[in-house]
């Protein structure tokens, strides 16, 4: 992996070829290993390692970017005179700030040895050994197990220098039988939180447990929401809490700040540094993150800014921008929905009549105003009847808004780093909440 020194070394010889009023680096890359499985056999074992260099030029307001993924003097040359030729034909961006100076970060410990050290002969062992458990099942499984090590750096002409680097391990499994599936993952640091046979058994468990399904009619469901689900769902609303999609009046904050939209018990923010988060603790510029409250007992209390949308709106940057140029602007990275203290089981337990969703998928906004989205449940869907699953059930196509969703959440569960199937993972709860819309049964 790219190291500190390295990457300085890298940015000084950039600056050589540099004529710019300004000039930044940005560095990512790193390597990924991963193992896939399908019909109860590994089929697919890839390893690969590589960085791009993206060079950003500044010409009085007139700023480019250029990107590359080779490293020898003549590409360095080569990609700097490109950013530099772009960012003269640019036109004049009179909200455009000079980069900022050196900063002081927070530090986050995310790298793990032991995670950046996996073979793929572990991998294999840990996908025989969860295989092993979905045919003593008389199931069929699928999935992948990924390991990796990434670098994040960002340096620029005004003596910022920003490093981060982490490690990553993923195991998803989902498991088949003649007319049910069951589904199960996990992503963490730390390959040694992954137990892939207790995933296998999770997966393989929501699979008996749902087989032969019943069929509900739709309606509006008390329902349990188990954290895949709710990750799902309230990824929507986070490129909302952006001071720039305000300030353009594209999100469904606009004129809503100090409202209360959601449920007393909502509670949310966006924290770099929670032990259950990945990320760097540094914006796109270059700017430390800030542990941003967003909703505080349902209120929306405030809103991520860029430096250039802060100076815009008269606010403080938050550290959420993204590299410049962009025209997206800022938004939350590391949302943590806080929890309450009740399990699934004891969600279950209160429920007299209701659905318990294990995850979702297909996921597609309707209404970006109103926050309605549209999906279908899979891979474990049950009907739950005076405190029990009585049987599992057809999945079910929904259409909900998710104001409304968080604004009739009865119980929630401890917070948890969730993975799901369109999100990247965030800290989340089960949710317990009131009304559920289901729209129509699906055919599988």
């Amino acid at each position: 992996m790219l190291d500190k020194n390295r990457c300085l070394e890298i940015f000084a010889e950039l600056l050589k070829y540099s004529d710019a009023d300004e000039t930044e680096l940005i560095v990512g890359g790193g390597t990924h290993e991963l193992t896939r499985f399908a019909n109860n056999a590994i089929h697919q074992n890839v390893a690969e390692e590589g960085y791009v260099l993206s060079v950003r030029t500044v010409y009085g307001t007139r700023t480019a970017r250029a990107t590359t993924n080779k490293f020898d003097s003549e590409s360095l040359r080569r990609v700097v005179a490109e950013s530099a030729s772009l960012a003269r034909q640019q036109q004049l961006d009179s909200e455009l700030l000079p980069m900022p100076g050196p900063q002081d970060y927070r530090a986050v410990e995310r790298f793990v040895e032991a995670t950046a050290a996996v073979t793929a002969t572990e991998r294999a062992q840990a996908v025989r050994n969860a295989i092993q458990i979905a045919e003593k099942h008389g199931q069929t499984a699928a999935g992948t197990f990924s390991t990796g090590a990434g670098v994040y750096a960002l340096l620029n002409s005004r003596g910022l220098a920003a490093y981060y680097s982490e490690t990553r391990a993923e195991f998803s499994i989902t498991t088949l039988a003649s007319n049910s599936s069951g589904w199960a993952k996990k992503t963490s640091p730390d390959v040694r939180e992954i137990d892939a046979a207790a995933l296998a058994a999770r997966a393989a468990e929501i699979a008996v447990l749902s087989r032969d399904p019943g069929e509900l009619p739709p309606g509006k469901y008390v329902t349990i929401l188990e954290p895949a689900a709710v990750l799902d769902l309230v990824g929507f609303l986070f490129w909302d809490f952006s001071g720039q999609a305000v300030r353009d009046q594209r999100s469904f904050l606009t004129g809503r700040l100090r409202e209360k939209l959601f449920g007393a018990n909502i509670q949310i923010s966006d924290d770099a540094y929670h032990p259950l988060q990945f990320g760097a603790p540094f914006d796109g510029e270059g700017i430390p993150r800030k542990v941003l409250p967003l909703v505080e007992s349902g209120v929306v209390k405030g809103l991520t800014y860029s430096r250039q949308t802060a100076k815009a709106m008269g606010a403080e940057p938050t550290g959420h921008g993204f590299p410049l140029p962009n025209e997206v602007g800022e938004a939350p990275m590391n949302i943590v929905v806080a929890g309450g203290p009740h399990t699934v089981a004891e969600m279950i337990a209160s429920t007299e009549r209701g659905v318990l969703v294990t995850r979702l998928w297909y996921i597609r906004e309707v209404d970006p105003y109103k926050k309605i989205v549209t999906g279908m449940t899979r891979d474990g869907t049950f009907y739950v009847e005076n405190g029990k699953i009585k049987q599992g059930i057809r999945n079910f196509r929904f259409n909900e808004s998710l104001i409304d969703l968080l604004g009739c959440a009865e119980m929630l569960g401890p917070a948890e780093r969730a993975s799901g199937e369109e999100a990247a993972p965030m800290v989340v709860p089960a949710l317990k909440v009131s009304s559920f819309n289901f729209t129509e049964v699906t055919k599988f």
